[in-house]
């Protein structure tokens, strides 16, 4: 099971996927420069997402465990689950209701669906 990472830690963790692996003290001033945190506050963020699994500090080079892709499925495993009764189709069609998809998305989703029919990995 994917470790849960919140919204701030989230900000934190699209500047680690994108620069990673990368020394703890550029990460801090990186985070300093772009999420105004102090560096106190990005070594706590390192220290609670090491040991909840999400991120390796091996003398002091930070890589991730958790990918983007797996904490963005997690994300939405647990917004179906949670506001939709894990009902994949209710989901969808709040999603639907308020938003008007091109041909295009369409077109794309439904390739989505047609691979899954199949067995295929999307």
């Amino acid at each position: 099971m994917t470790p849960k990472i919140f919204e701030s830690e989230y900000r934190f963790c699209l500047i680690l996927w994108e620069t990673e692996p990368i020394r703890s003290t550029e990460l801090v001033r990186i985070c300093g420069e772009q999420l105004a945190w102090k560096p106190t506050t990005t070594y706590t963020v390192i220290k609670r997402l090491k040991e909840r699994g999400v991120l390796e500090n091996s003398s002091g080079v930070i890589t991730s465990l958790v990918s983007k892709e797996e904490a963005q499925q997690a994300e939405i495993d647990e917004l179906v689950d949670k506001r939709f009764g894990g009902s994949l189709p209710s989901f969808i069609a709040a999603f639907t209701r308020r938003r008007n998809m091109t041909d295009d998305e369409i077109a794309s989703i439904q390739r989505m669906i047609d691979a899954s029919r199949k067995g295929d990995v999307v």
